[in-house]
């Protein structure tokens, strides 16, 4: 059987979509999806059922670009708006700091050394906070497991698609929830 709706069989124990995902955000990321939300729902929403509503007035849908564009576009809206609902009552805000913070915990800026003597600066945050541009990893990815506990000068080892990888932690900071600083 061929379509669009067919997809790859995958094996559900294998599936990395499958896996739970930690509920943990920061602070300052929950109120960024907080402004996301208030944003679509107070300004995105409301301007889009305006302009469904003037394409609809036009006449005859079926023919209307405008209206299906739109229409489409509002139910996107929607469905966003629902899942963010949802998911900031799932997460659970982390608006302290550890009390060691001389280890490796949710939070952490982290600064990492190779075996070639190459930095690489890493934060570990959330699942709904990561960003590759700014080096933001999930606290589910592997690098931050292997990191979660440890402390300065510690030596981790992670597996990665082209083997192993060494890396030593030489610096370990938080940012203060309360005041933003490091």
């Amino acid at each position: 059987m061929k379509g669009r709706n067919m997809t790859r069989w995958r094996d559900p124990a294998k599936d990395p979509r499958q896996e739970p995902k930690s509920n943990l955000i920061t602070l300052e990321g929950a109120e960024r999806l907080r402004g996301i939300l208030d944003h679509l729902s107070r300004v995105k929403r409301p301007a889009l059922s305006a302009k469904v509503g003037e394409a609809a007035a036009l006449g005859d849908r079926s023919e209307n670009a405008d209206y299906t564009y739109n229409k489409k576009e509002l139910n996107r809206v929607i469905a966003r708006i629902r899942y963010l609902t949802k998911r900031l009552d799932e997460l659970q805000v982390v608006d302290r700091l550890p009390a060691a913070t001389d280890k490796v915990y949710f939070g952490a800026f982290v600064t990492l050394e190779d075996e070639e003597g190459e930095e690489m600066h890493i934060r570990i945050v959330g699942h709904d906070e990561t960003d590759t541009a700014k080096r933001w990893i999930s606290v589910d990815a592997p690098l931050a497991k292997a990191l979660l506990g440890k402390a300065l000068d510690d030596e981790i080892t992670v597996k990665a698609p082209a083997g192993d990888t060494t890396y030593i932690i030489t610096d370990i900071a938080y940012r203060d929830p309360a005041t933003g600083a490091r």
